[in-house]
């Protein structure tokens, strides 16, 4: 019988399984990876489409043309693109980011000829009525104007922009830039970027030579869009380093948010870095949190991360706290730093953030997305699945000296960006 008295046996995760997606073409030269795995008749095909001519002047083309796609046709509109979907039990679904945007369309198999159709319109002959845009530009502007008075909302904002400037990583966007968007600059950038040149399909489910057939015949055809393009690509100027102090005198709560422009997936440091941050602030046991929140009871949260994207990374630091305890929030966590860089981390603490970090690894490889999901984060970094080998060797491998030194080769706190809103 299972003696509940005792903890269970605390065991390293030693292998990973990552499923490779098989790679195809359609007729039209359209990259199709897919991983096929599953037994429930369900397949989610995700068009992805790389940003194109980055204009500083009109910086929510790409923005408004993913949130406004699906929202009328040549033949459709939104009532009745939705309804079709709807009808099928599919689900459409637009993101944008800021070096790719995609559509999801999540459908069982034997609905799969009926609803791809419904798709290609979407894609080739979508028109963005102006009374939708009309409909975006107002809410847009409201849900900006709610947001503008959310200390942490302006943080992320003024951070971003002053580490990466006014590029897509960075653009300041405020109300009057959705009052500027024009009708015309939206069908000029979908006739740019939604096309077969710029795509890559990646589906993830119950998907064999059937399915393909029918995604060949309906999308590997010529497609309506074939202007001109230049995928984006930035460069940045020196960050705005020092303390931004926003004041807001009303403020209960400030917020914080502090980091600098650093590492992306390709370097080759970045695995370790994702170590070193996760033993900082990177998880509920990590050492931010043990100190902000339970020592301390400055703050609900606290959390830091290193984040990439094609043209660069950055690392931050993000919490709000009472607005009495600001400044020793932001002494607090500089000793926490500096603690990194001064001494070695144990042999009890380092396995505990090995064995988050394997387990977290594991845990979001649970079906055919996820695998699909992981393969898309290396594939638009120009890595292969020796990036993931390296990332586990490293977790397990990695000592308290070289935690040590990447600390004080990346963590610099005088080249820190450092955004307060509120009181200190």
């Amino acid at each position: 019988m299972l003696d509940r008295t005792l903890i269970p046996e605390s065991k390293q995760v030693n292998e990973i399984n990552f499923i490779s997606p098989k790679k195809q073409e359609l007729d039209n030269g359209i990259k199709v990876f897919t991983v096929n795995a599953g037994k429930q008749e369900l397949v989610r095909i995700e068009l992805v489409f790389e940003n194109v001519n980055w204009n500083e002047s009109n910086p929510l083309q790409a923005i408004a043309v993913s949130h406004l796609i699906n929202n009328g046709t040549k033949t459709l509109s939104a009532r009745e693109i939705a309804d079709k979907v709807d009808y099928y039990g599919a689900f459409l679904q637009t993101d944008y980011g800021a070096d790719q945007s995609s559509i999801k369309v999540y459908t069982l198999n034997k609905h799969l000829e009926a609803v791809l159709p419904i798709l290609w319109s979407v894609l080739n002959e979508s028109i963005f009525p102006q009374q939708e845009l009309d409909i975006f530009k107002q809410n847009q502007q409201q849900s900006l104007k709610v947001s503008l008075q959310k200390n942490d909302f302006i943080a992320r904002k003024n951070f971003a922009n002053a580490i990466f400037g006014n590029t897509a990583y960075g653009s300041n966007i405020e109300v009057e830039d959705y009052q500027a968007i024009q009708r015309e600059e939206l069908t000029t950038y979908f006739s740019a970027a939604y096309k077969p040149e710029n795509c890559t399909i990646f589906v993830a489910g119950k998907f064999e030579e059937p399915e393909y057939a029918i995604l060949n015949a309906i999308f590997g055809k010529e497609w309506n869009n074939k202007d001109a393009s230049a995928i984006n690509h930035f460069s940045f100027g020196p960050s705005l380093t020092g303390e931004l102090f926003i004041e807001r005198p009303d403020a209960i709560q400030s917020a914080i948010r502090m980091g600098l422009r650093s590492l992306n997936r390709t370097h080759a440091d970045f695995p370790a870095f994702q170590v070193m941050n996760c033993l900082l602030g990177g998880y509920f046991g990590s050492r931010l949190m043990a100190n902000i929140r339970e020592d301390k009871g400055y703050t609900y949260g606290i959390g830091s991360a290193i984040v990439s994207m094609k043209d660069s990374g950055y690392f931050f630091i993000a919490t709000e706290v009472g607005a009495d305890v600001c400044s020793n929030a932001l002494i607090e966590i500089e000793k926490e730093i500096d603690l990194l860089k001064s001494e070695l981390v144990s042999d009890e603490e380092l396995d505990l953030v090995r064995n988050y970090m394997l387990g977290s690894m594991l845990g979001s490889l649970e079906n055919a997305f996820s695998h699909a999901d992981k393969f898309k984060n290396i594939y638009f970094s120009g890595l292969g699945y020796e990036y993931y080998d390296n990332y586990i060797k490293t977790v397990k491998s990695i000592g308290a000296e070289e935690l040590k030194a990447l600390a004080n080769k990346y963590l610099n706190t005088e080249e820190f960006t450092k955004v307060i809103v509120g009181k200190k």
